[in-house]
């Protein structure tokens, strides 16, 4: 039988003592954890491995014994470390042995209770595993990642899963060091000393009350957003509509969560509030950065000067549009009638959104310094004021969009019906499904007629229906860049760039050593996790301000004139 022995590197230059660790009798594989030194009284190691069971839940015990033959040349501790498998009844037994200058390793498992006949001595494989970064790493499931990498050794998951779990739970195990002057003594991956700071103890005791009082707070912005006053009609359907209403709430959750006193339960909640944070903070930043360049040097002002004239500029360039439609655009030849009609239905609306831009003019600039004052609550909220400002101020172009959009639709299943008479089909309403039908001669003559007429007056409804579509694109831009901020695991990308280790995907063995008579021995290196996975498994979740869809339905709907809301709808909504 060969044995697996998991070994911590920082162990390797401890002095002899006993190995303390996890029997994992379903992977024949032991996982050592730490090292107890002389001396030692041996009743006082088994409360201490007892108290540190019942603190971790984990099985922790004496494998076995170690011997570093670094300062102690003499036979007798050899045979000393061998009486002690008497004391702790362990089965197997295990016994490491490290000869002096670190170049020659032996190893054995020996088991007392077997039947005769049967050899009582097996072989060791060892197996040195770094302590620190498999107790800081958290190990992914395999079944949601993609195919292994080069180089990874085909383990089982449950076998890394139980050495991961084993080290992670016992975390009580290395509250003690070699310097304590307790009665055990260990060597383990904090034995140069325990990891603190002055810094970081300071903020855990500062956190507790300060996200009390932060969670406080929120409880009472929560309290006041429910009552009454704001559920009357029409606040609710107002507030349901604006993105930036949308966007303050889901940001509110946020903060919720975050400062929230509860721990995380696991890994994976502790890591979302983590990512919640770095996006608050990257949030409010960039939303102070922008703050700070619109109201130094009286950037809001100019701002406020120029887009009068811009918008005289933009409605000159769309009434030139339209003239141009109204004419023969490209060398097309129009239905001059209806081109006329919606050429100069549409140049009343711009006549009307000119007059209103002249209107609101006094007060351009205190609504800018209003905008760029909401920037304080992030650059999220910021650009869902500036999405919703686009909205209201484009709102003539919008109309035209619903008048072209639904003489469009009209025309396409008009076509689509027609198209079906001259294929001997029908649209069969009761069955949901197209059945075959005979038609007359008078009723093909009339769907003759209509189809061509339909087909010539297509293109001149589908100009000015496009129109619609640069203000799409840039609504389209502002949501993809506050998803963007919303969304991306900025905490567990950095985590991936700066430590690796911490996102583990599965694990790599190297060969150190691999000499006849001697113990086969691996270096467990771990794979981290790929950056699209990382972003795929800790992606938060948006807002849901503004219409998700996809570029599929989007092309579908526009090809069949099917209206794009430039707000949230209801899923069972139907066009």
């Amino acid at each position: 039988m060969m044995l697996k022995a998991f070994f911590p590197t920082c162990c390797a230059s401890a002095d002899s003592g006993l190995l303390v660790g996890r029997w994992v009798p379903e992977q024949s594989s032991a996982v050592v954890l730490a090292v107890v030194h002389f001396p030692f009284i041996p009743i006082q190691v088994k409360e201490f491995l007892a108290q540190v069971q019942q603190a971790s839940r984990v099985g922790v015990t004496v494998l076995g014994t170690w011997c570093h033959r670094q300062q102690e040349p003499e036979e007798g501790l050899g045979r000393f470390l061998e009486g002690l498998g008497a004391i702790f009844s362990h089965e197997p037994w295990l016994q490491l042995c490290r000869e002096r200058g670190g170049a020659i390793w032996s190893g054995k498992v020996v088991q007392r209770l077997m039947p005769p006949g049967v050899p009582g001595e097996h072989q060791v494989m060892l197996v040195f595993y770094d302590q620190r970064q498999v107790l800081l790493s958290q190990l992914h499931p395999s079944a949601t990642l993609p195919d292994h990498q080069a180089g990874d050794a085909p383990a089982s998951a449950g076998g890394l899963a139980a050495v991961f779990d084993t080290v992670a739970r016992s975390e009580a195990l290395f509250r003690s060091d070699r310097f304590d002057e307790g009665p055990v003594r260990l060597s383990h991956w904090q034995s140069e000393g325990v990891e603190a700071s002055i810094l970081v103890e300071l903020a855990k005791q500062a956190a507790g009350p300060t996200c009390l009082l932060l969670s406080f707070l929120l409880s009472i912005l929560s309290a006041i957003g429910a009552c009454r006053l704001f559920r009357l009609w029409p606040l609710p359907f107002i507030c349901s509509k604006l993105s930036t209403c949308e966007q303050v709430r889901h940001r509110l959750g946020h903060l919720s969560l975050v400062f929230s006193t509860q721990k995380a339960e696991n890994p994976a909640q502790l890591m979302r509030k983590a990512n919640m944070f770095v996006s608050v903070l990257l949030d409010v930043g960039l939303g102070l950065a922008l703050l700070t360049w619109l109201h130094g040097e009286d950037r809001t002002g100019q701002l406020a000067d120029a887009l009068v004239p811009v918008a005289d500029r933009v409605a000159e360039e769309l009434q030139h549009l339209l003239q141009w439609l109204m004419g023969a655009p490209a060398g097309l030849k129009m239905n001059r009638a209806l081109d006329q009609v919606l050429g100069r239905f549409f140049l009343y609306h711009i006549h009307l959104w000119i007059s209103y831009i002249h209107l609101m003019s006094p007060f351009i600039e205190r609504i800018l310094w209003h905008v760029g004052l909401s920037a304080c609550l992030g650059l999220t909220v910021a650009l869902s004021l500036l999405s919703d400002i686009i909205a209201l101020l484009t709102f003539h172009i919008y109309c035209f969009y619903v008048y072209g959009a639904r003489l469009y639709c009209l025309k396409i299943y008009g076509l689509s019906s027609l198209w079906r008479l001259f294929r001997g089909k029908k649209w069969n309403v009761l069955r949901q499904r197209v059945d075959s039908c005979s038609y007359d001669l008078d009723q093909l003559f009339i769907g003759t007629l209509l189809f061509t007429m339909l087909v010539f007056l297509l293109p001149t409804t589908a100009l000015y229906y496009l129109l619609r579509l640069l203000v799409v694109t840039v609504q389209g831009i502002l949501h993809l860049l506050v998803d963007l901020v919303n969304s991306l695991p900025l905490y567990s990308v950095g985590l991936r760039l700066c430590r690796p280790y911490r996102l583990a995907a599965g694990v790599k063995f190297r060969v150190l050593e691999h000499e006849a008579g001697k113990p086969l021995r691996l270096l467990m290196q771990i794979n981290p996790l790929p950056y699209s996975q990382v972003v795929h498994t800790y992606r938060l979740p948006s807002c849901n301000c503004h219409p998700r869809l996809s570029w599929s339905s989007l092309c579908r709907k526009l090809f069949f004139g099917e209206l794009i809301y430039p707000w949230k709808q209801k899923e069972s909504k139907q066009d």
